[in-house]
């Protein structure tokens, strides 16, 4: 039986469209899964704040209502890496809510941001009373493992120029000038992102900016044409 909570219809529905946005339940009915974004509560971090530390208990999915966060991971002599940035119908906390170990990575505020979460024995007990949905939950899990597969190949066999083009179109959207990244990245955003030295970024990007690859605004980055396949 689920857990009793006082329904808010706005709620509700705002979380269920940001859980139809989570693979794990992109196959469940919305019937089914507005009883789990039922469960839900709504907390608020403001700009700065750690809303999860590296390590700590697990035990809830965070789906984004607004505002924008930062995952990262981050070394004893304070190395970062920066694992995604994620906005409005995102979400994250998902590994711990299944499996109950400590969180994989921290998430930070990057500005005023509201999440809906979703408890895990709210999860649990959903999930016993659904047995359909356990089964979209693990195909879900599947193929997350082949796509994360794809990316450890990525980041083992492309060099430091390969995976700073990947990042650069993983960022793009298309317009009519070609394809843009509307959120310029630092260079040292970029740098967190690979794996490398933010100085091997700037040179990287200088280059392609002087060979009329990248045209660099102040808060904009146009691909005015398909970036080289080697620098």
């Amino acid at each position: 039986m689920l857990f009793p909570v006082v329904f808010n219809a706005t709620v509700s529905n705002e979380t269920l469209l940001g859980l139809k946005n989570v693979p794990y339940f992109s196959e469940v009915a919305d019937s089914v899964l507005a009883e789990l974004a039922a469960q839900a509560t709504i907390k608020t971090y403001p700009k700065n704040s750690t809303i999860i530390r590296e390590g700590e208990e697990g035990g809830a999915l965070f789906i984004i209502l607004s505002g924008k966060v930062q995952a990262y991971l981050s070394s004893a002599s304070g190395r970062m890496v920066i694992l995604s940035t994620q906005s409005a119908g995102s979400f994250f906390g998902e590994l711990s809510l299944l499996d109950g170990e400590p969180r994989s990575a921290s998430i930070t505020a990057l500005e005023p941001t509201i999440c809906s979460l979703i408890p895990r024995p709210a999860l649990k007990a959903w999930l016993r009373n659904h047995p359909d949905a356990a089964f979209s939950v693990i195909r879900s899990l599947t193929r997350r493992i082949r796509s994360l597969t794809e990316n450890v190949r990525g980041l083992a066999l492309s060099d430091v120029y390969g995976r700073l083009v990947k990042t650069l179109y993983d960022m793009a959207v298309e317009n009519e000038n070609g394809w843009i990244i509307p959120e310029k990245p630092t260079h040292q955003d970029l740098a967190n992102i690979i794996g490398c030295s933010r100085e091997m970024v700037s040179r990287i990007m200088k280059d392609l900016e002087r060979g009329g690859y990248l045209s660099v605004k102040r808060k904009s980055i146009l691909i005015r044409r398909k970036l080289p396949p080697s620098w």
